[in-house]
C-alpha cells in the first residue's frame, strides 16, 4: 500500500473489519463510562452520609463532573477531529480510570466510619438507664468536641471525591463526539441508525451493570473487612448506614483502564464504508474534510487548525434547527438529570427502602426496557428510512405520551411514617414540624435528652422516636442489635394500653400498603422508560441530520458543552438544595455540628422532586414544536423547487437519492 493511501474499511483485522473492531470498542468504552457514571450517581447517598454533607454539597460533587467535561469538551470536539482520534479516546479512558481511582482514594484514608448515637458502645451493655432526672449521660460530650472533632480525618476528604469527579470527567471528554463522528464520517448512511443504536445499547447496558454493582456495594458495610458483624448495630435501612461505596468505583477503575487498550491499534482514517479500492479517489471526496485527506494535513500546525473556529461556531448558531434542540436538552437533561441523582434518595425515603434494595430495584425496572427502546427505535430508523421531519414527528408525539403518563406518578403514595415530634404529636396527633422544640413532650422533658443525636427506636405503639431518651425509656436489656428499652413513658403517654412500653432498635416499618405503592411507581416508571427510549433514538437523528458532515463532531461537541454548562452542573445542586429544605432532622457531626439530613417531610419532597421535572419538560415542548414547524416549511419548500425543476432534473435527482 503506498503511503499516501487511507486504510480501507474492507481490510480485516482478527476476522472483522476495522469499523466493526471500532464499533466494538467504542460500544465497550460507552460502557465503561456508563457504568462508573450510574455508579457514582447511585452511591452519592452513602457520600452524603459517609461525610456528613447536606444534599446540596452533594448536588456540587455531582454537577464537579460536568465541570471536568465543560474543560475540555469544546477544543477535543474541535481539534480532535483534525487529530488521531481513537487515540485519543484512548487516552481519555485511562484518564477516566485515574479518576475513578482517585475518587476511592477518601475510603484509605477516612478511618473508621463512626455511627451516630446517644449510647456509646451499646453493643457492651446489658441494662443500662437512659432516662435519667437533669444527668445528660447519653448525649454528646460538651466538653470535648472540638478536640475529637480535631482528630476526625475525614472532614474535608469529600473534597477529593470533587477533584476524582472532575478528572472522570476530563477523561469522558472525547468518547462521544470522536466516536460518534468516527462513526459517522465511515460508515454507510443507511447503517449510521443501527450502529448508533448499538452505542445507544451500550449506553444502557453499562448503568444495568453500574447499578446492579452499586446495589452489591451498598448491602456491604462501608469498612467491611474490618469491622465484624457483631460491632454493627443498625441495618441496611437505617439512614446512617453507609455502604462500601468505594469498592465499586475500584472496579470501574479498572475497567475504564483494560477498554481504552484497543483504541492505541486503530487507524487513524478509514475509507467510507462499501467502497471499493477501484471508487477510492471517489471516497476520498466523500470523506469528510476536517479529517486526514492528505499527507499535507497532517503537517498543518494549530493555526491552521484554529482558524475556522470561529467561522464554524457562527454557522451552528446561525442554525435554527440545532440551536432549538440544544434548548430541548438542557430542559429535558436538567429534569432527567436532577431525579436520576437523587431518585435513590427517594425510594428510601418515600418507601422506606435501603439503598441497597432502592439501587436494585431502579436498574432492574428501568434499564432493561430503555434498552430494549433504544435498539427499536435504531431498527425502526433504518429498516424505514424515515427522513429528518419524521423523525422530529415521532420523537415530539412519542415523547409527549410519556410525558402525560408521567402524572400518574404523583398518585403512588405512601403514608408519612409516624415519627414522635416530627410528624405526629407524642399524643400521635398528625402534624408536620421543623422546628427542634417539638421533640419535647411532658413526658420527657425532665429526662436532659440530646436534641441532636438521630438514634431511632420503634415504640410498641408502632410511633417512632428519635432517641430512646426521647421515647422516654427508664432501662434496657439485650446487647447489640437485640436490645430493647423499657419502661418508655412517651410510649405510655401516646394512649397505648399495655403493661409492658417498650422499644426496639430503628424506625418502624412501614405499611403494606407502601410496598404495593412502591411496586406502581416502578411498573410506571418501566413503561414511561420504554416510550421515552423509544423517542430517543428519532430525537437524535435529528441533531445529526441537522448538521453539515464537516459540522458534525464540533456539533456534538457544542451540543454536550451546553448540556453540561446550562444543566448538568445546575440541575443536581438546585435540586438537592432544595430537597433540602424539606429536611425535618439533621444529623450531627463529631464536633457537634449539622450533619446529612436523617429524615425528610416526603409530601413536600415529593411535590418538589416530581413537580420540577414536569415543568421543566413542558417548556421543552416549546422548542420541540417550532422544531416542527420549521421542518414543515422546509420540506414544502423543497417540494415546491422539486416540482417547479425541470422534468430532466427531477429524474437525475430521484436517481441520485435511488
Amino acid at each position: 500500500m503506498k503511503e499516501t493511501e487511507k486504510p480501507r474499511a474492507e481490510d480485516k483485522f482478527c476476522c472483522i473489519s476495522k469499523l466493526k473492531v471500532f464499533l466494538l470498542a467504542l460500544s465497550l468504552a460507552f460502557l465503561g463510562k456508563t457504568m462508573s457514571g450510574a455508579y457514582m450517581n447511585s452511591m452519592y447517598t452513602q457520600i452524603e452520609k459517609q461525610f456528613n454533607i447536606p444534599a446540596s454539597l452533594v448536588g456540587i460533587i455531582n454537577g464537579s463532573f460536568e465541570i471536568g467535561n465543560l474543560l475540555l469538551i469544546a477544543f477535543v470536539s474541535y481539534f480532535g477531529a483534525k487529530l488521531h482520534r481513537p487515540r485519543i479516546i484512548a487516552l481519555g479512558c485511562t484518564v477516566l480510570s485515574f479518576g475513578c481511582l482517585l475518587i476511592s482514594l477518601p475510603h484509605f484514608l477516612f478511618g473508621r466510619y463512626h455511627i451516630e448515637s446517644s449510647i456509646s458502645q451499646r453493643e457492651n451493655f446489658s441494662v443500662m438507664p437512659l432516662c435519667l432526672v437533669n444527668q445528660s449521660s447519653f448525649s454528646l460530650p460538651t466538653e470535648e468536641p472540638s478536640t475529637e472533632c480535631e482528630k476526625e480525618p475525614g472532614s474535608l476528604l469529600w473534597i477529593f471525591v470533587m477533584v476524582g469527579n472532575i478528572v472522570r470527567g476530563m477523561g469522558e471528554t472525547p468518547i462521544m463526539p470522536l466516536g460518534i463522528s468516527y462513526l459517522e464520517d465511515f460508515a454507510k448512511a443507511e447503517n449510521s441508525p443501527f450502529y448508533l443504536a448499538c452505542i445507544h445499547t451500550a449506553t444502557v447496558v453499562g448503568p444495568f451493570l453500574g447499578l446492579l454493582l452499586a446495589s452489591f456495594c451498598a448491602e456491604l458495610f462501608v469498612d467491611v473487612g474490618s469491622v465484624g458483624p457483631d460491632e454493627i448495630t443498625i441495618t441496611a435501612t437505617d439512614a446512617r448506614w453507609v455502604g462500601a461505596w468505594w469498592l465499586g468505583i475500584l472496579i470501574c477503575a479498572l475497567l475504564n483502564l483494560l477498554v481504552g487498550i484497543p483504541f492505541w491499534f486503530l487507524p487513524k482514517s478509514l475509507v467510507k464504508e462499501g467502497e471499493t479500492n477501484e471508487s477510492e479517489e471517489t471516497s476520498e471526496k466523500s470523506v469528510v474534510p476536517l479529517q486526514d485527506n492528505d499527507k499535507n494535513e497532517t503537517k498543518q500546525n494549530m493555526y491552521e487548525i484554529a482558524k475556522d473556529f470561529i467561522p464554524f461556531l457562527k454557522a451552528l448558531f446561525r442554525n435554527p434547527v440545532y440551536m432549538l434542540f440544544i434548548c430541548i436538552t438542557v430542559l429535558q437533561f436538567s429534569a432527567f438529570d436532577g431525579m436520576v441523582s437523587f431518585m435513590p434518595k427517594y425510594l428510601e425515603q418515600q418507601f422506606g427502602k435501603s439503598a441497597s434494595d432502592a439501587i436494585f430495584l431502579i436498574g432492574v425496572y428501568n434499564l432493561p426496557v430503555l434498552c430494549v427502546g433504544y435498539f427499536s427505535g435504531g431498527l425502526f430508523m433504518k429498516k424505514f428510512k424515515i427522513n429528518i421531519y419524521q423523525a422530529a414527528n415521532i420523537a415530539f408525539w412519542v415523547s409527549l405520551l410519556e410525558y402525560l403518563l408521567y402524572f400518574a406518578a404523583y398518585w403512588t403514595v405512601c403514608d408519612t411514617a409516624p415519627v414522635a415530634g416530627l410528624t405526629v404529636s407524642y399524643e400521635g396527633i398528625e402534624q408536620v414540624s421543623y422546628a427542634e422544640n417539638t421533640l419535647l413532650a411532658d413526658c420527657n422533658r425532665d429526662c436532659d435528652c440530646s436534641l441532636k443525636i438521630w438514634d431511632p427506636v420503634c415504640g410498641n405503639n408502632g410511633i417512632t422516636y428519635v432517641s430512646p431518651c426521647l421515647a422516654g425509656c427508664k432501662s434496657s436489656r439485650g446487647t447489640g442489635r437485640s436490645v430493647v428499652f423499657e419502661n418508655c413513658t412517651c410510649v405510655a403517654a401516646s394512649g397505648f394500653s399495655s403493661q409492658n412500653v417498650s422499644a426496639i432498635l430503628g424506625q418502624c416499618d412501614e405499611d403494606e400498603n407502601c410496598d404495593k405503592m412502591l411496586h406502581y411507581f416502578l411498573i410506571l416508571s418501566l413503561v414511561c422508560s420504554f416510550i421515552f427510549s423509544l423517542a430517543a433514538m428519532p430525537g437524535y437523528m435529528v441533531l445529526m441530520r441537522s448538521l453539515k458532515p464537516e459540522e458534525k463532531s464540533f456539533g456534538v461537541g457544542i451540543h454536550g458543552l451546553a448540556s453540561r454548562v446550562f444543566a448538568g452542573i445546575p440541575s443536581p445542586i438546585y435540586f438537592g438544595a432544595l430537597i433540602d429544605t424539606t429536611c425535618l432532622k439533621w444529623g450531627t457531626m463529631t464536633c457537634g455540628g449539622e450533619g446529612a439530613c436523617r429524615m425528610y417531610d416526603i409530601v413536600t419532597y415529593r411535590w418538589l422532586y416530581l413537580g420540577l421535572p414536569a415543568v421543566l419538560r413542558g417548556v421543552s415542548y416549546i422548542p420541540s414544536s417550532l422544531i416542527l414547524l420549521i421542518l414543515r416549511k422546509k420540506q414544502k419548500s423543497e417540494k415546491l423547487v422539486l416540482l417547479n425543476a425541470p422534468v430532466e432534473l427531477q429524474d437525475k435527482e430521484q436517481g441520485a437519492v435511488k
